[in-house]
């Protein structure tokens, strides 16, 4: 069907253009005594079809593969995208005409001809390159209260009403679902389009754990959207300027004036660096865990050598990792142990402790 919409429509171009230019240019070439039906002009208008058409048993087949390929890129391509590019597009041809009226006005062939033709390309590929690249700062701006004041976006952030946008790591670790679970967490969870594939890259790692981990961040996905009483939103959007995920998460919470979610240490320390909010899942679970002070006694169970000398390691039932001086020699003992004390960071919480027997020696 597009073949013969293609064929047509040179078909239609090339009887125009020999109605137009075919008797005169059988005047210019002279053949001699030419035949006064041949100097018709609609006898021009069915040469030049004839021309067209048969031109197009070469080029229609790359025609309709190229109108396939741009047909693709643009129903793979999100509606943001076309839409906002479109827009660019036309304010773009519509500054390049207006800059091309006084051109017009100009008697010079070169500038009243040529220059309008290539002010009105440039123009409509520059448009279309800011609608298509600033879409998310247009969306921000159209979506955002024009003239929302300070106290109103702190209330938002008091109420928590902020989006909350995840993160790979914190979707693989599975306990943002419990979390949502109890209600402690507020709002709506934006889950990136960039991130979901990243997600997916890693379920389809030929790694076997990668591959486990990338399965469990999508089941967490589907209990959240399907089980849990929670909004969640899925951004379409993409920043093809920045490559790496994390700065694009950076990006989109400035954007959306939005807090990233994450469980990623060095994740946190950026989103800090650069002013944007942050919930890291680990100081969520270091603040709920039973508080240790030095000079309590704890009964453990050394369970393998420490990375210093005589250090043995024990867990509590929480997974707080004690490091007990001394310790190897009780492996695979319980022991009760005095803390020393007490290290604590977003990458977890770590104990350090001497055996109450040694306490008592000293």
């Amino acid at each position: 069907m597009l073949r013969w919409i293609v064929q047509l429509f040179f078909i239609l171009m090339g009887g125009t253009l020999g109605f137009l230019f075919v008797p005169e240019l059988i005047q210019v070439i002279n053949f001699g005594e030419t035949p006064a039906w041949l100097m018709s002009p609609y006898a021009g208008a069915v040469i030049g079809a004839v021309i067209l058409f048969v031109t197009t048993f070469w080029l229609a087949d790359y025609i309709v593969n190229l109108m396939k390929l741009v047909e693709e890129a643009i129903v793979k391509a999100p509606v943001t995208d076309v839409l906002f590019g479109s827009m660019g597009l036309i304010i773009g041809l519509i500054v390049a005409y207006l800059i091309g009226i006084p051109l017009n006005v100009i008697q010079i062939p070169v500038v009243s001809t040529i220059v309008p033709i290539f002010v009105t390309i440039f123009l409509g590929y520059f448009g279309f390159q800011i609608g298509f690249k600033k879409r998310d700062e247009l969306i921000n701006l159209f979506t955002r209260n024009i003239g929302k004041d300070k106290k109103k976006e702190e209330e938002e952030r008091a109420s928590g009403s902020q989006l909350k946008i995840l993160d790979t790591s914190v979707i693989i670790d599975g306990r943002i679902a419990d979390i949502c679970k109890t209600g402690f967490l507020e709002g709506t969870l934006v889950i990136p389009e960039f991130v979901l594939e990243e997600l997916q890259h890693i379920a389809d790692s030929s790694d076997v754990l990668k591959r486990n981990r990338g399965r469990r961040g999508l089941d967490i996905l589907n209990k959240i959207q399907k089980e849990l009483p929670i909004n969640v939103e899925i951004y379409e959007g993409d920043f093809e300027e920045i490559q790496e995920v994390d700065s694009k998460l950076v990006k989109l919470a400035k954007l959306s004036s939005g807090i990233v979610v994450t469980n990623d240490f060095n994740l946190n320390k950026v989103c800090e660096l650069q002013g944007v909010s942050v919930l890291n899942i680990n100081d969520l679970a270091n603040a709920v865990k039973p508080v240790v002070l030095p000079g309590e006694e704890l009964n453990v169970q050394v369970i393998k050598d420490g990375k210093e000398q005589h250090q043995g390691v024990a867990y509590l039932d929480d997974g707080t990792m004690i490091v007990v001086e001394g310790g190897r020699d009780h492996i695979g003992k319980n022991l009760d142990v005095v803390v020393t004390s007490v290290l604590q960071t977003s990458a977890g919480r770590m104990i350090f402790a001497k055996p109450k027997l040694l306490e008592k020696a000293l």
